[in-house]
């Protein structure tokens, strides 16, 4: 079978299934499957592919017609211009949180805590590009932590990142200059109308904390004050419509001169807050 009918068959399957956006990830798959990176399929693909590669590409095809994510399936996904590593015990990196970094590294900060750290792309993507911080990530899933710290050491920064089990801030001492969490935000009603890629695969630990969505936002401002240095800053990711709703939670808790971020869908999508106590002079 050459590539262009591999392609043509996989585009087909995976349309038949619902799968948005077909064509584009049966490229991906088959690049994956024939262990080839993405462009070198596309200008210079081989003549035809071998029998395994054929089943390889098979076997990616039914899963993802299962509607298994890709980033499940190929192991890997593209954040802030990093390849991570991507397990189905983390929430797969999306681009709106990139949203969250542009805002982090707009001032300069020494130490970062990340609450919540999954696959550690926050965490990490923020010690890339300030090469003299360091931080520390909490999850609650050792899994999560496992591929945070497998992806810190790939990209670089596994000397300056620290990972920890905790609830929030249950393990948690000192003070940093920066806090930054994409919680679990989705309300228990809306997890029924998740894509199925989102609902069935990913951790339903980092998607929602039930009830009305807002507890982890509830959790992270009563206890950020206590962890913040003077002057430091709050960076939270919150999801559609909650804009106003987690500002009240943060005003009621002391943190004011609050920004609001929009992705590039012009969703509201990120609060930039400091703490009353912890306001630069």
């Amino acid at each position: 079978m050459t590539p262009r009918e591999a392609l043509a068959s996989g585009t087909a399957r995976l349309a038949a299934a619902g799968v948005p956006g077909a064509a584009g990830d049966a490229r991906r798959l088959l690049a994956h499957a024939a262990g080839l990176p993405l462009d070198r399929l596309l200008t210079d693909p081989p003549a035809r592919l071998t029998d395994a590669e054929c089943a390889r590409f098979d076997a990616v095809l039914a899963a993802r017609e299962a509607r298994r994510p890709l980033s499940h399936i190929t192991g890997q996904r593209l954040f802030w211009g990093r390849t991570f590593r991507v397990t189905p015990d983390v929430l797969d990196p999306r681009p709106e949180t990139e949203t969250l970094i542009e805002a982090a590294l707009e001032r300069p900060f020494g130490s970062v805590l990340d609450l919540g750290t999954g696959s550690g792309c926050i965490l990490v993507s923020l010690l890339a590009d300030r090469p003299r911080s360091d931080g520390l990530g909490v999850d609650m899933s050792t899994d999560a932590l496992a591929v945070a710290s497998v992806n810190a050491v790939a990209l670089g920064v596994g000397d300056r990142a620290r990972f920890a089990a905790s609830d929030w801030f249950g393990s948690v001492a000192g003070r940093f200059d920066l806090i930054v969490s994409n919680p679990p935000y989705i309300a228990a009603a809306e997890m029924a109308f998740l894509a199925p890629e989102v609902r069935e695969w990913e951790p339903h630990l980092a998607l929602t904390p039930g009830g009305d969505g807002l507890n982890a936002y509830r959790a992270i401002t009563a206890g950020a004050g206590a962890h913040l240095a003077e002057g430091g800053r709050l960076i939270l990711e919150v999801g559609a419509g909650q804009a106003r709703d987690v500002g009240a939670i943060l005003s009621a808790a002391g943190f004011k001169a609050m920004e609001i971020r929009r992705d590039l869908d012009v969703r509201d999508r990120v609060i930039v807050a400091r703490h009353g106590e912890n306001m630069p002079g």
